[in-house]
């Protein structure tokens, strides 16, 4: 956690307000493998990471309450008696939204003051939006004892992405955001929501992510296409979710859908089963294989579900012509944020120096590396 964003939050809360707030680490998350499947019942494997959101929050005195995004320097003040989505509302939706939910379970929230800021960075595809949804919802339970448990807390989150910020997610990054354990990824079943820990121990090689720093504008509207893909087929086949599929299974309704639809499917399928594959190639310590696995991903992301870009695409190539590189793929929606790689120890610097002049050289853009660490879940900062 940064110790520095802390203060600055703490301190920032204090120079607006009087109330004595609690302080919220909400993390952002990496994913291992396993894309576009949560949305289908799949498996996913994500780590929370020490990068994240901090939120001060207390109640009002007043009969309003107060949101202050420290990075962007903006303030809103709203009731929480009278909550709704805004048309371009950006950061707003995220904390109307989780109001907006814990209402309609039935909860009473009173008024508050929050001011947050993070480190993720922007647009890389790591969650910030779960993490702020969680530090609100976590927030606001511990504020007014609303005695929320951490999952119902998480479904509250991902409707409020659903019904204020018109994103229909799956379940993964409020789940990994809010359950991650230290130095372990989790292998999610999205339908039960069971999640089994695996230790993160890449023996000779660690993590590395590198943020291409775009964000194409086709993310949201072509995620919720290929969702609405997903269902269809999953109709056709009378069956809950994608999860239910065989590659089988799809062959017999081909010919009632589209050549770029039955590809989409057939990614989710075989996205799902290489996301129990890398479970089973970690528990075998057969970091190899792992690597293979996640350039399969990668393929099938840019080829059959079509949610990668040039600069993503750029990234995975030179990571595939390094013998220091064993896997990489794109990370998160699509269409820009970070690539993941499995990089050998100690030769991390080395990749990012040859990589960067290229990405600058044929997009005249800095690309930007991070290493992270795996990090617990959502939690007050005691």
């Amino acid at each position: 956690m940064n110790i520095e964003l802390k203060n600055k939050i703490a301190k920032e809360f204090a120079e607006n307000f009087t109330e004595e707030p609690i302080l919220i680490f909400s993390p952002g998350r990496i994913n291992v493998i396993g894309e576009h499947t949560d949305y289908n019942d799949g498996f996913v494997f994500p780590a929370a990471v020490d990068k994240g959101i901090i939120a001060a929050i207390s109640k009002s005195a007043h009969s309003v309450s107060v949101a202050i995004a420290s990075d962007l320097e903006e303030k809103y003040e709203f009731s929480v008696d009278s909550v709704s989505p805004l048309k371009g509302g950006n950061w707003r939706n995220y904390i109307l939204g989780v109001v907006g939910e814990i209402q309609k379970k039935g909860f009473k929230v009173g008024n508050f003051n929050i001011v947050f800021g993070g480190d993720i960075p922007n647009g890389s595809g790591m969650s910030s939006s779960a993490a702020l949804e969680n530090s609100v919802v976590f927030g606001l339970n511990e504020l007014f004892e609303l005695g929320l448990t951490k999952e119902e807390m998480i479904f509250i989150s991902q409707k409020a992405e659903h019904n204020y910020v018109g994103v229909n997610c799956g379940i993964m990054d409020q789940y990994a955001s809010m359950f991650g354990q230290k130095d372990h990824a989790l292998l999610l079943d999205c339908r039960t929501t069971v999640a089994t820990p695996f230790l993160i121990d890449f023996k000779d090689y660690e993590l590395l992510l590198i943020n291409t720093n775009v964000k194409h504008s086709l993310a949201d509207s072509a995620y919720n296409d290929r969702r609405a893909a997903c269902e269809k087929v999953a109709a056709l086949l009378n069956i809950k979710a994608l999860r239910d599929a065989t590659e089988a299974d799809l062959l017999k309704v081909k010919d009632q859908i589209s050549e770029e639809d039955y590809q989409k499917v057939l990614f989710v399928v075989q996205e799902n089963n290489r996301a129990q594959a890398a479970s089973e190639a970690m528990i075998a310590n057969d970091i190899e294989k792992l690597g293979e696995l996640i350039y399969g991903s990668h393929d099938g992301l840019q080829n059959q579900y079509k949610v990668s870009c040039d600069e993503l695409d750029f990234l995975v190539d030179l990571a595939k012509n390094s013998d220091d590189v064993i896997g990489a793929r794109m990370m998160g929606g699509g269409f820009g944020g970070c690539t993941i790689n499995i990089v050998k120890k100690g030769k991390a610097d080395a990749f990012v120096k040859k990589v960067a002049p290229l990405y600058k050289l044929k997009f005249n853009k800095e690309c930007s590396p991070y290493a992270v660490n795996i990090a617990d879940g959502t939690h007050k900062i005691v």
